[in-house]
């Protein structure tokens, strides 16, 4: 028998393959290998040897059950189930392994399905859109966490139905988020896991039944500096979003992203509220004192629940013991959540890290300053301050890898300084092969540099590395959307989402490239609500007004809009949607407009302006010069998902392109 794998065999038909495609996006977002066999040409030996072991040694078996399956009689997906049934008569009763999925209405008591698949609960995947419950699912039966028979039998619970009632939508949006949020979440519960009763005046005897978050959820609020010196933020900052750094790293905790959980930064907002606005059922809050010689750290871990504490303790260390103390304090807050460390829980906290506090302390530092910046300075002096970081301690790989991504970012695309990126990225994975920062450095400098073969390598492997982290799942979710992938691309983003509900507009990105304009439309206004006034937000929701065809309003948004913010943005829409009003004269000034404040990198954007105003010829031409520029603009990157360039997408001169651009599958 072949050693086991955690891996997920998916056996379709050849006709399925492209719900099937949908499937295995969506389980290889939630960080879930899956062994996927998208060759046509099945069959012979080669393909005989090599499946019979992937059956043999996968995790679980993924039968893919459709109309398709009813009507062929043969098909080498019957002898994949044939195999895969085989291997039960050999496994235990209880042992999970057959997960039946139906992709279509066919009826669960189908006389041409294996009697063993009949046996169980079949989940409902329409067309292959697959839930984030489903993945959940999977990964729960993949870690052994399920909490009933794996064997899924028809009377028991199965994965939530795809079609859940709005009333039960509607209790987790007055129950989990902000009022003006529920339009929003009544379509999506980005971040909901399971229905809460409807809100309605807390009082202690029915306040766990009003709020129902997930388990072992926690938000990391930024500790409170109480050292009387305002330059001493940054420390008491950094080291609350590296106590948030080290708890995500143990899987079996859900913890809020940074952006969210410091969005309450100096704000008087007591405690119940913000977990319901975070949807966490704990939250960690303290304050630091610092001097020169002592340090002082008192924390508590409150269950927002039932409003009692879970646990404090105050810490008086030299200010040296900060990196141990860091440590101290996740591993009580994690056993206060009576969850179950498994291994060295230290070894895996300090991935990448160091034991220098000095350069601890530089990094804290030059943390604070790239998370406050707010100009090209700013992040320069960020940058410095990464680089006296990895001059202190040359083996300190989370710094080479913030410094790797905050040149990627820096550059805007530009060949010379993306090249200073490269060289930190391979480092930080040289110093720590499972640091998941370190290959998400290495995956943003690929794909601003257009090598989107090395990015989606380098993405995947972030994903199944960080899975707990909200950034890298919504810089691999913004990725694989781009890339054409859009359902596992907002799959992915939702779950980051989950962790970081600030986030919420780039699921409004993914949706409008998937050309789900009305649910990107509520996202977007989902996201307003964080930043009100946010005229990048309005750019945003004026996108989707103009793919909408609601010229008029898109209009109205555009103008309305600061020029500072995005004067080139601003007259890019102007003349598309000028042009589509019948104001020839006013299209063409904001044409003129454009080109002189963007230079000479306008290339995409004319190709954009003349698909949408039925030029096709110069279109091309400007699309053919964008890439011919030695100096590709960054914006070729979404070419492949960019609705405003689908008139073009039928063209010859257009897929030549495409093709180029050497976009994955």
């Amino acid at each position: 028998m072949p050693e086991p794998s955690h891996a997920v065999f998916l056996s379709y038909a050849s006709q399925d393959a492209g719900a099937a495609q949908k499937i295995c996006d969506a389980l290889r977002a939630g960080g879930i290998e899956v062994w996927f066999d998208q060759n046509e040409l099945r069959g012979g030996d080669a393909w005989d040897q090599s499946i019979r072991k992937q059956i043999k040694s996968c995790a679980l078996f993924v039968p893919i059950i459709s109309q398709t399956t009813h009507e062929r009689a043969e098909g080498y997906f019957r002898l994949e189930w044939k195999l895969a049934v085989d291997r039960c008569h050999l496994m235990a009763a209880d042992k999970a392994f057959l997960v039946p999925v139906v992709i279509d209405d066919t009826p669960d008591d189908d006389e041409r399905v294996p009697e063993k698949f009949r046996e169980l609960q079949w989940t409902r995947l329409p067309e292959g859109n697959a839930r984030p419950e489903f993945v959940t699912r999977i990964q729960q039966l993949l870690s052994g966490e399920s909490g009933q028979s794996p064997t899924l039998a028809r009377t028991s619970a199965a994965v939530p139905s795809a079609k859940p009632s709005r009333q039960k939508l509607a209790w987790v949006v007055v129950a989990v988020v902000l009022a003006g949020l529920a339009a929003y979440l009544l379509a999506e519960r980005p971040w909901a896991v399971k229905p809460a009763p409807p809100s309605k005046p807390a009082t202690s005897g029915d306040t766990a039944a009003a709020f129902s978050p997930p388990p072992h959820s926690i938000a990391v609020l930024p500790f409170v500096n109480m050292s009387g010196d305002k330059e001493q933020e940054y420390f008491s900052d950094g080291l609350s979003e590296e106590l948030l750094n080290d708890l995500s790293r143990i899987h079996e905790l859900r913890v809020c992203a940074r952006t969210s959980a410091f969005s309450f930064k100096g704000k008087d907002t007591d405690i119940g509220t913000i977990a319901r606005k975070l949807n966490v059922g704990a939250v960690l809050e303290g304050s630091v004192r610092r001097s020169a010689h002592t340090l002082r750290i008192t924390a508590q871990l409150i269950d927002a629940v039932s409003g009692y504490h879970l646990w404090s303790q105050t810490y008086d260390r030299a200010p040296g013991d900060v990196l141990k103390l860091q440590t101290e304090i996740a591993e009580a807050v994690a056993s206060a959540l009576k969850v179950t460390l498994l291994g060295d829980v230290a070894s895996k906290m300090e991935v990448g890290g160091t034991r220098d506090p000095v350069a601890y302390d530089a990094y804290l530092r030059a943390m604070h300053d790239y998370n406050e910046a707010r100009t090209d300075s700013d992040v320069e002096r960020a940058i410095a301050g990464y680089r006296e970081v990895v001059r202190l301690d040359p083996n300190f790989a989370q710094a080479f890898a913030a410094l790797s991504i905050a040149l990627s970012v820096q550059s805007g695309g530009e060949p010379t300084k993306l090249e200073q990126a490269h060289d930190p990225a391979l480092k930080a994975i040289q110093l720590a092969p499972d640091l998941a920062e370190g290959h998400l450095a290495l995956a943003i400098l690929y794909d601003r540099s257009f090598d989107f073969m090395g990015a989606s390598k380098e993405f995947e492997r972030a994903v199944v590395l960080g899975p707990g982290s909200a950034r890298v799942l919504k810089d691999y979710g913004e990725f694989t959307a781009r890339m054409g992938h859009p359902d596992a691309g907002v799959a992915a983003i939702r779950r980051a989402v989950a962790l970081d509900p600030t986030e919420v507009w780039w699921l409004g990105t993914a949706l409008r490239w998937a050309r789900r304009y009305d649910e990107s439309l509520k996202a977007y206004e989902a996201a307003l609500l964080f930043a009100p006034g946010d005229d990048v937000m309005q750019m945003n929701i004026m996108q989707v007004r103009y793919d909408l065809g609601q010229f008029q309003k898109a209009l109205s948004i555009c103008e309305g809009l600061k020029e500072q913010v995005d004067e080139g943005g601003r007259q890019y829409y102007l003349a598309m949607i000028y042009h589509k009003l019948g104001r020839i004269g006013d299209a063409e000034a904001s044409l003129k407009r454009l080109s002189v404040v963007q230079g000479g990198d306008v290339g995409y954007e004319l190709a954009a302006i003349y698909a949408q105003g039925g030029n096709t010829a110069k279109a091309l031409e400007w699309l053919e010069k964008a890439l011919q520029d030695p100096d590709r603009e960054d914006d070729l990157r979404y070419l492949k998902v960019d609705p405003l360039l689908d008139p073009l997408r039928n063209e010859p001169r257009f897929q030549a392109v495409e093709r180029e651009l050497k976009f994955p599958d």
